[in-house]
């Protein structure tokens, strides 16, 4: 193994190619990878593109590109449990099992293979190595912060990585792009995950799961509507629903509030604060913790329970099984199973957790009726 070669995940966005000249201005032995972890190229993925792209950033700083193809491993390590996630009505994240499964799990095994010690990516989140191993931290621009995608990504893949950009602000990987003369220095970001890209999300899905219409009805079980599967649907959700004007119900949109699997029942509701929108607390299942055990059996820290939501005040305690009972300080809305409830101290991310169950402030309310 060379101890001075580094390997840069290139994705063919700004991004990684700003990563990969930074490594290269610092004399490392660079070489790049891409990933190839969807097939169908129908359109809507832009993989072909984003690779022609990672050519031409390799062409221009001089260094060897290495192209392969994790197809197999992505269908059967992330997007099988994608699937089965939405069938049970759950809403899963498949970006944080990427980065655990493929990302920082296959992929650094090629990485060896490669003969390279190191493995570095443009992901916007910073790494600490610390006598008693890495800690991974937010990165500078909280706007673009992605800690919450790597939260289950193994210490000890974290003790050979690095992220050459998490310390910059986005408009000053912008800066450098153009100052590097890269050629993808004005690409726009992507949005999105590869294998759905711009496509229609319910046509992609009627592909794998059948369609299972069933009714729309309010909490008090008045029938508004049919929809088209549980699966397409997401808690808090606003558009998509169909409904228009409801005789006898106020001018307001309706919220996605509860999916009711054996029933195949979607609930919605008009109040965006409604009971059954907001929680108080939730259970997760056996969390995963950067640093290979939680700060104790009961404390207090900030969490996230999706990407773009501010850290939210929460006491934790872990269960025997591994799993955790979260207090919410304030209620929270649209609490969604199946999303990850990601935990920090300050700028450290400390680990995090499938959410698997949601006590409801409505459920507070029944029992003190």
């Amino acid at each position: 193994m060379n101890a001075d070669r580094i390997v840069l995940g290139i994705s063919g966005g700004v991004d990684s190619a700003v990563a990969a000249a930074l490594l290269v201005r610092e004399g490392r032995d660079v070489h790049a990878l891409y990933m190839r972890n969807w097939d169908d190229d129908d359109g809507y993925c832009t993989a072909a593109a984003d690779l022609q792209d990672a050519r031409r950033v390799c062409e221009d700083l001089a260094i060897p590109l290495h192209v392969v193809n994790f197809a197999s491993e992505y269908r059967e390590r992330v997007f099988r449990h994608f699937l089965d996630e939405l069938a049970v009505g759950r809403t899963p994240n498949p970006d944080v099992a990427c980065n655990r499964e493929i990302k920082f799990g296959v992929c650094l095994e090629h990485v060896r293979r490669l003969g390279a010690a190191r493995f570095a990516t443009g992901h916007y989140a910073r790494v600490e190595h610390a006598p008693d191993g890495p800690r991974l931290r937010r990165a500078a621009d909280r706007t673009k912060d992605q800690s919450y995608f790597l939260h289950t990504v193994p210490g000890e893949a974290l003790r050979r990585c690095e992220f050459p950009v998490g310390a910059l602000q986005k408009g000053d990987v912008r800066r450098l792009a153009r100052e590097f003369a890269l050629p993808v220095h004005d690409k726009r970001d992507s949005t999105g995950i590869c294998f759905i890209g711009e496509r229609p999300f319910g046509e992609f899905l009627s592909h794998f799961l059948p369609a299972q219409p069933g009714p729309i009805e309010t909490a008090a079980n008045v029938r508004l509507g049919t929809h088209r599967g549980l699966m397409y649907y997401t808690l808090g959700q606003r558009q998509g629903l169909a409904l228009g004007g409801v005789r006898g119900a106020a001018e307001a949109p309706w919220y996605v509030a509860a999916k009711d699997l054996g029933a195949n029942r979607l609930v919605v509701v008009q109040d965006p604060a409604h009971p059954l929108l907001m929680s108080e607390a939730l259970r997760t299942e056996p969390a995963h913790w950067i640093a290979g055990s939680p700060p104790s059996s009961r404390f207090r820290c900030t969490v996230k329970l999706r990407y773009r939501q501010l850290d939210q005040p929460c006491e934790t305690v872990v269960r025997p099984d591994g799993g955790l009972d979260v207090r919410m300080l304030n209620p929270q809305r649209a609490v969604t199973p199946g999303q990850s409830a990601v935990f920090y101290d300050g700028e450290l991310c400390l680990g995090g957790a499938v959410i698997a169950a949601v006590h409801h402030v409505a459920d507070s309310s029944a029992r003190s009726a």
